[in-house]
């Protein structure tokens, strides 16, 4: 494996540094550096720019509207993106849901949902995790029961991204409780504006509301969403979860926030060398781990780019990727002090004023919102301890 970029390579970073620092992206970035939160008017019309250019699907064939990028083209998109501190597209559909679509449905199915998806339509989130059954997917119970062309789905899915923002979910059903667990499950399409379907908020530690609890009484669903076949659904969701893992990784946006963790500690209130060094040296030990990590995922880009598909190298990147991911968000706590109080301005009279004529101070209540939010990374697309159980029996063989 060569870890040096080829001249094409050099040239396509260019192209997408060009494009990154003009219209809506350089008016995103201003946002975005100033700590204001993307609104989903944003977040669509970023998406719709990336589609108008043909880049909103890397991960496409392109014959169906994909890039044609290689997996190292795919890792400077990102890299380049994270650093002009602009958005990645929402994984449901583009990342998640589109590939088994494409890859297991039929062609009335790619003609219905793939130019939604493609061009920022529609929305999706995620229906796998039920109230005592996170990480054990395979213990899922929200049934499927079918009825002439219709399944009567009934049941409920817990911590759905965007839910609430969504056009429609996909979901692990339950269609046959007299089998293995794995083999009665079925991969189901379902609006969610139909009748029946119920979203509950839940709030985070971090105060946004982010993630919600769906619940689904007897809401029909015709057959024709059915992905594939009838409880194949646990073969499509693996498939799913391998290329979500390597994702949840993050190293571009590990290097881009420890980048700005660095510039954070450069600017504050440090005055003397001695007293940041501690702090210096957990940065250091940080942007050692975050390096491997690094190539650790382009050795994994390379396999794929030879046609191998991610194996338990995913699980790999997963536990260190999200580890390296909350080790930053803590950093950034200890450098903030007492100015990433996450209360301060309900409890401090006028502070509200003060943060906001103090860069140094708003960005310090940015972060401690990062922090309290990634307290959940290593738990979700599969917990760690799930990932450790994968590693054991595809590597070692336990």
């Amino acid at each position: 494996m060569h870890i040096s970029y080829s001249r094409q390579e050099v040239a396509f970073r260019k192209e997408v540094l060009e494009f990154l620092s003009q219209g809506l992206a350089a008016e995103l970035r201003q946002k975005t550096r100033n700590f204001k939160e993307l609104t989903r008017r944003d977040q669509v019309r970023w998406h719709r720019a990336l589609f108008e250019r043909g880049w909103a699907a890397p991960n496409w064939p392109e014959k169906l509207g994909g890039t044609g990028w290689s997996p190292v083209q795919k890792h400077i998109f990102l890299e380049e993106v994270f650093s002009a501190g602009l958005p990645t597209l929402s994984p449901f559909g583009i990342s998640m849901v589109a590939p088994v679509i494409f890859t297991y449905g039929t062609d009335v199915q790619k003609e219905r949902f793939l130019p939604g998806i493609l061009n920022g339509d529609t929305w999706w989130c995620q229906g796998y995790s039920e109230p005592g059954a996170g990480s054990d997917l395979a213990a899922v119970k929200t049934s499927a029961v079918r009825h002439g062309e219709h399944y009567l789905v009934n049941g409920t899915k817990t911590w759905n991204t965007h839910g609430h923002l969504a056009d429609w979910i996909f979901c692990l059903v339950r269609t046959d409780k007299h089998v293995a667990k794995q083999r009665g499950i079925s991969f189901l399409l379902i609006d969610l504006k139909s009748p029946g379907v119920e979203i509950r908020p839940i709030i985070t530690l971090d105060g946004a509301h982010e993630i919600n609890e769906i619940w689904f009484d007897s809401v029909e669903v015709p057959t024709e969403n059915l992905i594939g076949e009838e409880n194949q659904g646990w073969t499509y969701a693996k498939s799913l979860l391998m290329h979500e893992r390597t994702g949840i990784a993050s190293v571009s946006w590990c290097v881009d926030r420890l980048q700005r963790l660095k510039k954070f500690v450069e600017d504050s209130y440090w005055d003397e060398p001695g007293q940041s060094a501690a702090l210096i040296r957990k940065m250091a030990e940080v942007e050692i781990e975050l390096k491997a990590l690094d190539l650790t995922e382009l050795r994994t880009l390379a396999g794929i780019r030879a046609g191998q598909a991610p194996g338990p190298e995913s699980s790999i990147l997963k536990i260190k990727g999200t580890e390296i991911q909350q080790r930053i968000t803590e950093l950034f706590q200890e450098a903030a002090g007492y100015f990433g109080m996450p209360l301060a301005m309900e409890q401090h009279p006028g502070a509200e004023n003060f943060l906001h004529s103090h860069l140094y101070s708003r960005e310090a209540m940015a972060e401690v919102r990062t922090y309290l939010n990634f307290r959940k990374v290593t738990i979700y697309g599969g917990s760690t301890e799930i990932q450790k159980n994968i590693i054991a029996k595809a590597v070692l063989g336990l």
